[in-house]
């Protein structure tokens, strides 16, 4: 959809607009969901799980003992601080860039779509980075590891195509933009 000068003068939000904050909140709120569900719920690995089988020589912190789980759990926070310092800083993108209507852009699928491709950048770059180059730690360890790392880096794959055909399909939202009729 085409913006024209009048709309961005207006202050209407475009997709390019939110494109950034949506991806960096993506990246924070997927990085969460990561820590949350498979390192501390799950507890299938944290970030210094597999450094007795990595690649750039980490010392071995195993997890199933107690000064182990301390260490793994001190760089766990270090993870969960970087993915609570993107959120704000997405927050903070999105308020400066957005000036009118804030509440619509939230249910704006262009927000959405650019947070579900920032939440798959990060499981693509992570999956690449951590899994397969560092091998710090892998997303289930095992006889079956590779599968579950694959499986990671396709699900971040699917999530950035999704989110992009998401965003497409939406339409800018702000004072100018149609607003939706109906009785819902």
């Amino acid at each position: 959809m085409a913006t024209t000068a009048d709309e961005t003068r207006a202050g209407l939000p475009t997709p390019h607009t939110i494109r950034l904050p949506g991806i960096v909140l993506g990246v924070g709120l997927g990085g969460f969901l990561d820590g949350i569900l498979l390192h501390q719920l799950l507890q299938w690995h944290h970030m210094l799980s597999s450094t007795n089988h990595d690649r750039i020589g980490v010392r071995y912190y195993n997890p199933h003992t107690v000064p182990g789980l301390e260490m793994n759990t001190v760089w766990d926070g270090i993870f969960h601080a970087v993915c609570w310092i993107a959120v704000l800083l997405g927050l903070a993108i999105l308020y400066a860039r957005v000036t009118h209507d804030r509440r619509r852009v939230w249910g704006s699928r262009v927000l959405w779509g650019w947070i579900l491709v920032g939440w798959g950048l990060f499981n693509l770059v992570e999956g690449v980075l951590d899994h397969q180059i560092l091998g710090i730690h892998h997303v289930h360890s095992g006889p079956e590891q590779a599968w579950w790392d694959a499986g990671f880096l396709i699900l971040g794959a699917l999530l950035v195509a999704g989110g992009y055909l998401l965003q497409r399909g939406g339409a800018p939202s702000g004072p100018e933009a149609p607003r939706a009729t109906g009785h819902g």
